[in-house]
């Protein structure tokens, strides 16, 4: 079943893109590092053509660091896209980032260099504002869609950088996308139902890092499937109803927000071996 959410706002955000980008030297492509490929904003290529553009995977402090290496090689190497993996909270990171592009992007010395802050919602773009400027500029939230227009931001003597609403496809396709997308935390809760995509998390889990579900929950999950991870999980956490059931609901937010804040620890959702695998089970449809 493919997620649908693409509030109203959205739509203008796009317009207000692509006049942003025309006055831009620089664009930073902000994705989330647990998930290089379903976060990679749908509109950059499509804007963002004419501008030089760096990738930066934030959060990557909360990824696999042996998957963080693979996609990292697979950009810079494979794709020669300038790609950087940085925790926005990371003052050494901030600053690598900084001088780079400082000193890699030509301007006018007489000009300031101008950046463009792209990204799907919740991957940390307002944080990663914050830490350059080495202060609070920018509004944050740990939830979608935060940022709803552009935000013009000094940043020291020698930036300007626009924050940007984050925007998604109207329909998150395949599947597996949507599922990826609203596990991280990139879709607003609304739009899915916890139950679904608590299953869908567990399966991941089990079948990609069955050991950390395990110590996390103090559960033995070799025999289970998404669902029976959750009871377990809702048993040893206390989510009864009435008549002594589980609830499967509360199990799920649990387990959900516990892997978003990287308390079951560092996962990644996807491999550079699953682009073929994602792309061939769909392709995303933009809206121009």
């Amino acid at each position: 079943m493919s997620v649908q959410w693409f509030p109203g706002h959205m739509r203008e955000s796009v317009k207000i893109l692509k006049k942003a980008v025309n006055k831009a030297n620089l664009v930073l492509e902000i994705m989330d590092a647990r998930l290089p490929f379903s976060s990679t904003n749908p509109y950059t290529e499509t804007i963002c053509r004419h501008v030089a553009k760096i990738k930066v995977m934030n959060k990557s402090d909360l990824a696999d660091p042996d998957v963080t290496a693979e996609w990292l090689s697979f950009y810079n190497e494979k794709l020669e896209e300038k790609t950087f993996a940085i925790s926005a909270l990371d003052s050494g990171d901030i600053r690598k980032l900084s001088e780079y592009c400082l000193s890699e992007i030509p301007i006018n010395r007489a000009e300031k260099l101008k950046v463009i802050v792209m990204g799907i919602p919740n991957t940390g773009k307002s944080t990663l504002i914050n830490s350059l400027a080495g202060k609070k500029v920018a509004r944050v939230g740990n939830v979608p869609a935060v940022t709803r227009h552009n935000q013009r931001l000094c940043v020291g003597k020698r930036m300007d950088v626009y924050d940007t609403p984050g925007i998604l496809w109207p329909v998150l396709e395949p599947a597996e996308r949507g599922n990826i997308l609203s596990a991280s935390g990139a879709v607003s809760d609304s739009a899915y139902d916890y139950t679904d995509i608590g299953d869908f998390l567990a399966r991941y889990l089990l079948h990609r890092y069955p050991g950390l579900l395990e110590n996390r929950y103090g559960i033995d999950a070799s025999a289970c499937d998404g669902l029976e991870v959750l009871r377990l999980i809702g048993k040893k956490r206390g989510c009864l109803v009435k008549g002594g059931r589980i609830d499967l609901q509360k199990a799920a937010e649990i387990m959900v927000n516990e892997v978003r804040q990287g308390k079951t620890g560092r996962i990644s959702f996807e491999k550079p071996d699953d682009i073929t695998q994602l792309e061939e089970s769909g392709a995303e449809k933009l809206s121009h």
